[in-house]
């Protein structure tokens, strides 16, 4: 049991720093060969901050951990809205000024809903993996549209003063070096994590939305936090949003192009309604209907509450 409860915090620790330096490498590469800011931000950042969700699902989805991979993904989604998003706006209220972040709330729910229609059968089929990536495409043509159509968006704008100054070389060995270690950090996180689960008689899904979801979500959390207390709120939201769409599109799709598995009853029943439903509350509170939309230190300490409410209901029934 130590050694499974070893590695998954060294699993974590070396999966959070080699994301960081992952996410730093590639957003400055981008800038050097001239990649406008507004698309480092929705579209590099995304996928930087959801490379553990994308190493640790992958890798269960190829070792037959069906569970796993969803757990983490979705597990993920719920993490990023109700505890970050939900401890930033404690910490800082997060006002929304980008048109571009407007656009992407409602896209969000698109995505959500087109998720959910697929798994409806139960199954997440070779074919419906193969529909989430043509949309993920899609969602990143369009995102290369927006960032040359609006370059002085609000978020564009923050992330200019985000993207750290380092030469090409530093920035190409942390990108490398950042990746290597995510897919050594997700393999030991994974075999701690199944381990465990076994041992205690978890569900690998339970595990992965929990400690999983929770650990390859710590880059957001950091990110998030780091931008509020700055004033970039937009940069904050944004994080959040692109990790998300990436979640529910690319880590899905990815898994299930590996291998097709069937879906739990309790991620139709429970998991998946749940990130539904914070994703219709996430868009009624930064969609702003009059004006810019805000998420308030209430609305920040609800957010939390729900998490901790969710949290306590898996682990109360862990065994499902």
């Amino acid at each position: 049991m130590l050694m499974a409860i070893g590695a998954i915090i060294a699993g974590l620790i070396l999966l959070v720093w080699s994301a960081d330096k992952f996410v730093e490498g590639s957003a400055t590469t981008a800038s050097h060969f001239g990649m406008p800011p507004l698309l480092i931000g929705m579209v590099v950042v995304g996928f930087g901050t959801s490379a553990p969700e994308m190493a640790v699902s992958a890798l269960a989805a190829s070792q037959g951990n069906p569970g796993l991979a969803l757990g983490n993904a979705y597990g993920s989604n719920i993490t990023n809205i109700a505890l970050i998003l939900g401890i930033t706006a404690l910490l800082a209220p997060i006002a929304v000024h980008s048109q571009v972040m407007r656009k992407e709330l409602p896209i969000l729910i698109l995505v959500t809903a087109f998720a959910g229609w697929q798994l409806w059968d139960g199954n997440l089929s070779r074919m419906d993996a193969i529909g989430l990536m043509l949309v993920f495409v899609a969602l990143i043509g369009w995102s290369i549209y927006q960032s040359f159509r609006q370059p002085d968006d609000a978020l564009a704008k923050e992330m200019t003063e985000e993207v750290h100054a380092m030469p090409l070389r530093k920035a190409l060995l942390w990108l490398v070096v950042g990746l290597l270690l995510l897919i050594v950090s997700s393999r030991i996180l994974v075999w701690g994590a199944v381990d465990l689960a076994t041992m205690f008689g978890i569900s690998d899904l339970v595990i992965g939305l929990t400690i999983v979801a929770v650990g390859t979500s710590l880059p957001e959390l950091a990110s998030s936090i780091i931008a509020a207390r700055k004033g970039e709120h937009d940069l904050a939201l944004g994080n959040i949003l692109g990790s998300n769409l990436f979640n529910t599109l690319a880590v899905v799709g990815i898994a299930g192009l590996i291998a097709p598995m069937s879906v739990a009853p309790e991620v139709l029943a429970r998991d998946f309604p749940v990130m539904g439903a914070l994703t219709l509350v996430l868009f009624a509170m930064c969609y702003g209907f009059r004006g810019a939309g805000r998420i308030n230190r209430f609305e920040g300490g609800a957010l939390l509450l729900a998490f901790v409410a969710y949290t306590v209901y898996l682990l109360a029934f862990s065994g499902a």
